[in-house]
């Protein structure tokens, strides 16, 4: 069988070619990063002073704009004082990947500097807690009207126009009316992700049912299949897969707005945590918080398309435990599709 091309359009990729550009996706970034913060010609605006001779401003380990330093530098040449030494370095908000690296430690085992502050691991399960609930409560309701606006266009034409309305307007700008009703807690919080989430929701997950061909509708209605048949046993299994995708995307939509969210009312989770650190000036612990969402919504999204691909294996031709399973307990069994 011919290799597949790396770049063809439309055609899947191999397993090794998958591992490597998966591979290639988190090294690349890393070297750019790298490289801007150890290769001192690249960008290194500032100057990190290791000797300030005979200028009184200037203390060791504090970082100047190279400019000044220069113009510092040459003052005192023409004087004859004792010139200022420095090494070329980045500001302090873009801290090297080995800092990182290591406040992504140090982070969860530094104690709060403030008395009632809370530590990393339970700002990030307040954030987490938020978007649970923001998410459930969104679907919950978003995902049955998506599907009747799907299925019945009288139900679409009374519903989708004030959804898409509505969708327009920006989240945050609920903020203050949902602490005006809800207090200052953590329900204004997940009211701002259900209000973010739920008018996209209904609007992507109509779409999805509606490009269920209609011949599985028809071929239904010619066994008998009443209207609810139709909506529960045709449109809903055929549209599965695809809303399962659906929610995985709207799941990281969510965690979009959860920096705002989090700014209502009380500041609190990961978003409290990061406003801290970066009026400390611990820039290595704000971007060591920022990797941090990232990964847990990474992994969250990995582990929802493992099961997806094992939940619908048809849609990527792998077999399937689950499907194993279900065959051997339906096996020899009549199934009625409908009463």
């Amino acid at each position: 069988m011919p290799r597949t091309r790396w770049f063809a359009v439309r055609q899947e990729l191999s397993i090794r070619q998958r591992r490597l550009f998966g591979l290639m996706a988190i090294l690349l970034p890393l070297a750019a990063w790298s490289l801007v913060s150890y290769v001192p010609f690249v960008w290194h605006p500032m100057i990190e002073v290791t000797e300030p001779g005979d200028v009184t401003w200037l203390k060791s380990g504090q970082l100047v704009p190279r400019a000044d330093f220069e113009r510092e530098v040459a003052r005192l040449g023409q004087a004859g004082g004792r010139v200022p030494e420095g090494e070329r370095a980045n500001p302090i908000y873009l801290p090297a990947p080995h800092r990182v690296a290591v406040a992504l430690y140090t982070a969860f085992t530094t104690e709060p500097k403030l008395r009632g502050d809370l530590w990393l691991h339970e700002s990030l399960a307040m954030s987490i807690k938020t978007i649970f609930f923001g998410f459930i409560i969104s679907s919950a309701v978003g995902v049955p009207l998506g599907i009747l606006c799907g299925a019945f266009a009288s139900i679409a034409r009374m519903t989708e126009p004030v959804v898409d309305f509505i969708r327009y307007m920006p989240a945050p700008a609920f903020g203050a009316l949902m602490v005006a009703i809800l207090g200052i807690h953590l329900e204004p919080k997940i009211a701002i992700i259900v209000i973010g989430t739920f008018f996209q929701q209904v609007l992507v997950v109509a779409n999805t049912v509606r490009k269920t061909e209609l011949s599985l509708l028809e071929a239904a209605q010619t066994l008998g299949a009443r209207r609810k048949h139709l909506v529960l046993r045709v449109l809903v299994p055929a549209s599965l897969p695809d809303l399962y995708n659906d929610m995985r995307i709207l799941l990281g939509w969510a965690w979009t707005y959860l920096i705002v969210a989090e700014v209502v009312g009380v500041s609190s989770g990961i978003t409290f945590f990061i406003n801290q650190q970066a009026k400390y000036r611990n820039f290595e612990n704000v971007y060591a918080a920022i990797v941090i969402i990232g990964i847990i919504g990474l992994v969250t999204d990995q582990v929802l398309a493992f099961i997806g691909e094992r939940a619908f294996p048809w849609r990527n031709h792998r077999p399937s435990r689950l499907r194993t399973i279900l065959g051997r307990l339906f096996a020899g069994r009549e199934v009625t599709l409908f009463d």
